[in-house]
């Protein structure tokens, strides 16, 4: 087996740490707008076509497929409608960025409006930024425990 060194090189690093630092900027913005629940600014920070994976579950409402950047915004419009903003958490453990990717991990909670009951997990996020938007969204959440807060 041989191993074959690439050769970073000055020019190279510094195109590498400037991406990776227009991707966290991305990912800060996108999380911003989210807490503010600025659905027009989650419009344009998503990319027309997006990557988006959701681990689908037909007893949680706002879980679905989606693929433009007008749907992966219109999630957190739907998440509030269905949960009580008051009962909201997140925390962050961890933000990573790599170039053009982004991997958050953290918990969330809250609480299921119609039901009354409540959900809580870990989370981890990991989202591609490429010309400044959202071109993937991945989350992986405790979908177990939002399912039994939304059954009645």
């Amino acid at each position: 087996m041989s191993v074959k060194s690439t050769g970073t090189t000055a020019g190279s690093a510094s195109t590498a740490s400037t991406v990776t630092e227009e991707t966290r900027a991305v990912v800060q913005e996108f999380l911003a707008a989210r807490l503010a629940g600025d659905t027009g600014r989650l419009v344009t920070l998503f990319a027309d076509e997006v990557d988006w994976l959701l681990a689908e579950n037909p007893t949680v409402p706002w879980i679905r497929p989606r693929s433009t950047g007008a749907e992966c915004a219109a999630q957190a419009a739907e998440l509030m409608e269905h949960t009580v903003p008051e009962d909201a958490r997140a925390s962050l453990d961890a933000f990573l960025v790599d170039g053009t990717d982004a991997v958050l991990t953290g918990h969330l909670s809250g609480t299921v409006r119609a039901t009354g009951k409540s959900f809580a997990g870990p989370f981890a996020l990991r989202l591609t930024v490429e010309d400044g938007r959202i071109t993937r969204h991945h989350l992986y959440e405790n979908s177990l425990s939002i399912a039994a807060a939304c059954a009645p």
